[in-house]
């Protein structure tokens, strides 16, 4: 009406910050978390604002990282990024897994990112923390709303991944494979069902996941597998390489790469607990293998070696003569005392 001021308009709740929510749980720990959603995989979800999108990393193959969530429901024993949960005053135990934080601004900030005329299309990584095809993903889409902006903006642009839903977004997958340079590294450490049940619980099979490698390639994207990371004394065995290589390449992998578990920072923490828990067998051993943040240099040469030899092998093997590579352990690594014995692989 004419002469009136409408101040009905509801506003409604405001989003916190990532800062903001790491103070409410230093403060009064996750149950802070009043307004995050318990979902049937018996994960809380807490939606957060972000400042920015585009992370600079140092000592990786990229620059950039983007990571539109924080903590992942796959629950991986082995993953590095569980210390990263300490930053906001979580645990890297079970809080890396049931406490899952949602970058519900992700898009709208990356996409003023990417438009920034300082911005020069550099290289970035999506996956490298925490997995962008994580359960979840089906319900928020944003890592498809970051490939969309990827693909407008002709960017660059790499993913890893244990998710078989990155077929989903195949189509645009194809659109920005065709504007920039894309690849898409599908995370299968090992095809052994014990192995996978036990490293990965919250993991899709393997096979569904090299399922997915098959249909990447058949689109025309450019997919590989990556025996990422090779856990000594459990996934470590020769027998258990060659049967993840060949599965690989029976579903047209012609790219394996691999590397070896480092443990640091909480991280470290959690796996060796586990590991007392499972397999204390192995536990001195790894106390004298990973007498810092890696695996000693002697193993990981020798596991290198293991590992070329039985791509060659089943290189050899294929049907239609393609050679099979990748890289193994290729991020360069500090040096490491010789151990006097290792796990058994």
């Amino acid at each position: 009406m004419r002469g009136t001021v409408q101040l009905t308009l509801d506003l409604g709740p405001v989003t916190p910050t990532t800062r903001e929510i790491a103070d409410a749980v230093k403060a009064g720990g996750v149950e802070a978390l009043t307004e995050s959603v318990l979902r049937a995989d018996s994960a809380r979800y807490q939606e957060v604002r972000c400042r920015s999108a585009l992370n600079a990393v140092t000592g990786m193959p990229f620059s950039w990282t983007l990571n539109p969530y924080r903590g992942c429901t796959h629950g991986c024993h082995y993953c590095y990024a569980r210390r990263y949960h300490s930053q906001f005053e979580l645990g890297a135990g079970d809080d890396f897994a049931s406490v899952i934080f949602v970058k519900t601004n992700f898009v709208e900030v990356l996409r003023r990112e990417l438009q920034r005329p300082s911005w020069r299309r550099e290289l970035v990584a999506l996956g490298s923390a925490t997995d962008c095809y994580q359960p979840i993903e089906g319900l928020y889409k944003i890592t498809r709303g970051v490939l969309e902006a990827l693909c407008d903006a002709a960017n660059p642009t790499a993913i890893v991944t244990k998710g078989p839903m990155v077929v989903r977004d195949r189509d645009v997958l194809a659109d920005l494979s065709s504007r920039a340079a894309c690849s898409v590294y599908v995370s299968v450490p090992c095809v052994d069902e014990d192995v996978w049940r036990s490293l990965e619980p919250g993991t899709a099979h393997p096979m569904q996941r090299l399922k997915a490698v098959r249909e990447l390639i058949e689109a025309g994207i450019p997919a590989s597998v990556l025996m990422a990371p090779l856990v000594p004394g459990i996934s470590s065995k020769p027998s258990l390489i060659e049967r993840t290589v060949k599965a690989a390449a029976d579903h047209g992998a012609r790219v394996v790469g691999c590397s070896v578990m480092h443990l640091d920072g909480g991280t470290r923490d959690h796996f060796m607990r586990w590991l007392a828990q499972e397999h204390p067998q192995l536990v001195e051993g790894y106390e004298r293998l990973y007498a810092g943040k890696y695996a000693s240099a002697p193993y990981r040469e020798a596991l290198t070696k293991i590992v070329r030899a039985i791509r060659r092998r089943v290189a050899s093997g294929t049907s239609d003569g393609t050679r099979m590579g990748g890289a193994c352990a290729s991020t360069p690594l500090p040096p490491s005392p010789p151990m006097a014995s290792v796990p058994k692989s």
